[in-house]
């Protein structure tokens, strides 16, 4: 299960990576530590700061504060994101190995001293996963780099999934302290990023936002200290098959078929896409050892240029092609996972793409047959429609922030209030339930709605997964629109604020006729599903507001969802309506009576609300 390796790649240049996944057989290897050397140049002259003193020399002041900038941009809400790779247009590379081995050696020193608070530490171990991106190999080593600084023992996953990072550190052998996910989910092959998690679960935005502020100042203080040799070699561990096994065995145990319980899945044809990224693992490891026939199945081969389309579940191409699949091997489900598979969405035997709001119905009618009455947690662009197929099974739906980790930590809190939240899920795909440890798990998920898909055809069904979301009205109209911010890119998020905090203003203060800021008073959330209104109210980590929208003619017929994008510098709209032509009027309200009304107009480049207004389609 354990071997040893020895990463002798060069941080000059993104050298191949194997992108086969780990076989338990495979034969130890050890391979000589090569010397790496970074890519830039030392500078004759540095100017030190520290956290606790900003005297620096005035002519060296400002590039210091703006080497620390480049860091703490590079957090994007709870995960750290940015650029690899070249080729990117109107982007540079600012996610260097330098930047990456700070920030791996400021988490490593959280960690540390997060277990000190709880008694003697002597080892500290942490684990590396990654996707297929071909940055990959050069910024593992760096983490390496940084983790060993900080005092760290380091175990390399090699190609992995984010929620077997997680899952490294509470299964048994392994229990790792933390882990980190090197990925940037569905984002182009020239991103990458890391997320970060100990026993505990993901970090939160402000845990991340504390280690980048660390990192930051290591990375502005000491370019000259950059380590250009690993001197200790990290484990190389085959994590990946006991993770399979475990799902493998929760599809066996919970199905408990009568007549071939090790093969659960005889008789069934499931289709795979796993978009070139980590998923493939899922067809060769769990299905096709469950017996299942996983022939026709998609893109199973990790390249981290994803050659065939973008691994998102929201993807157009991505479900189109698996649906085509289906229909053309009369399959009883398609699977569709995003790169690093805490994401996913299905297809049912009919052709049908289930992801979006669908997706969150079909779970949320497998938890609610399981679990009577829970609480559902999503984020606040779900329909009217959603909400109705949650209650009228009996369970509640909370609507709340944008972002997974957000739609996450409520869960958590809510059941430490005392209410019971089985399933926190976002429209991306990303899925987490309380048995799982609060983990959104895109493979997990997957897991949840085979073993109901065999339960019913055991029971006599023959209708397929789409039946149980069958009732799901979906809204008339749905739109989303980007507006672009016009300022520098380190002004955009503080510009995206002040137009947002003013959209708030503006429905407050009745400027807006018929529109009200939204809430569900059960589940404490207030302020336009954006504040907590608890004892234990989280930070915020994007600003954002849902106004329902009401007339004299319809009532309540739709709303509109305005957020900071915490990827790029834009603020996006979106718009729901039950009523012919409700987005429109909703659009022209916006346009006209607040960004025109308020003068925020200036501040944006808002071409898609103007042609949206104008004509009521993008084309």
């Amino acid at each position: 299960m354990f071997s040893t390796l020895a990463p002798s790649t060069s941080l000059n240049n993104n050298t191949s990576i194997n992108h086969n996944f780990p076989s338990s057989s495979s034969a130890p290897r050890t391979t000589p530590l090569k010397t790496l050397k970074f890519p830039f140049s030392i500078p004759s002259k540095l100017t030190l700061i520290s956290p606790k003193s900003s005297t620096t020399a005035n002519y060296n002041e400002l590039g210091l504060d703006e080497e620390m900038g480049q860091i703490k941009r590079l957090q994007n809400g709870s995960d750290v994101r940015g650029v690899a790779v070249e080729g990117e247009p109107g982007r540079k590379v600012d996610l260097t190995p330098p930047a990456v081995e700070a920030i791996a050696e400021s988490f490593g020193e959280w960690v540390r001293n997060g277990l000190v608070k709880g008694g003697p530490v002597e080892d500290v171990r942490v684990s590396l996963g990654r996707d297929p991106r071909i940055s990959g190999g050069s910024l593992s080593v760096a983490i390496f780099s940084g983790l060993s600084r900080a005092g760290c023992i380091t175990y390399d996953m090699g190609l992995a999934t984010t929620p077997a990072c997680f899952m490294s550190t509470v299964l048994s052998p392994f229990s790792y302290d933390a882990s980190i996910m090197m990925t940037a989910s569905h984002l182009p092959y020239t991103r990458n990023g890391l997320k970060f998690f100990t026993k505990k679960g993901g970090l939160t935005s402000s845990e991340v936002e504390e280690i980048c502020n660390q990192a930051a100042f290591k990375y502005a203080n000491r370019l000259t200290k950059v380590s250009t040799l690993l001197k200790t070699t990290p484990t190389r561990v085959d994590f990946m098959s006991v993770y399979a096994k475990h799902l493998r065995d929760i599809i066996k145990q919970r199905v408990n078929h009568p007549q071939h319980y090790d093969t659960p899945l005889e008789g069934f044809q499931i289709i795979v896409n796993a978009g070139n990224g980590s998923g493939g693992f899922f067809t060769y490891d769990v299905l096709d050892k469950l017996g299942a026939d996983t022939f026709g199945s998609l893109n199973l081969t990790p390249d981290g240029m994803f050659p065939n389309h973008i691994p998102n579940p929201e993807d157009k191409v991505a479900m189109s092609v698996t649906r085509a699949a289906v229909l053309e091997t009369s399959a009883d489900l398609g699977i569709v996972f995003d790169t690093d598979v805490d994401r996913s969405g299905v297809v049912d035997k009919e052709g049908n793409p289930i992801n979006g709001d669908k997706l969150i119905a079909l779970m949320s009618a497998i938890v609610l047959k399981e679990h009577p009455g829970s609480t559902i947690v999503t984020d606040a662009r779900t329909s009217m429609a959603l909400t109705r197929f949650i209650t009228d099974r009996g369970g509640q739906h909370c609507l709340y922030r944008v972002g997974y980790r957000n739609v996450i930590d409520k869960g958590v809190q809510l059941n430490e209030d005392g209410v019971d939240a089985q399933l926190m899920m976002e429209t991306s795909g990303h899925g987490a339930l309380k048995e799982n440890y609060f983990l959104d798990d895109g493979a997990y998920m997957v897991v949840k709605i085979i073993i109901e898909m065999v339960r019913m055809k055991l029971e006599g069904s023959n209708e397929g997964i789409g039946s149980l979301i069958k009732d799901l009205e979906e809204p008339l109209e749905s739109v989303e629109l980007r507006m672009n911010i016009l300022s520098e890119p380190k002004y955009a998020k503080a510009q995206a604020i002040e137009i947002i905090e003013t959209f708030k203003t503006y429905v407050e203060e009745e400027r807006l006729a018929g529109w009200k800021l939204d809430a569900c008073g059960d589940c404490w959330v207030s302020d336009g599903c954006l504040v907590d209104s608890n004892d234990t109210p989280a930070p915020v980590d994007a600003q954002m507001y849902r106004a329902k929208v009401s007339d004299d003619e319809n009532g309540e017929y739709g709303w509109l969802h305005i957020r900071q994008s915490i990827h790029n510098p834009n603020i996006a709209v979106n718009m729901q309506s039950s009523v012919p032509g409700g987005c429109l009027s909703m659009a022209r309200v916006f346009l006209d009576k607040f960004l025109v009304a308020s003068g925020m107009d200036k501040d944006l480049e808002f071409s898609q609300i103007v042609k949206y207004a104008k004509s009521g389609n993008m084309s």
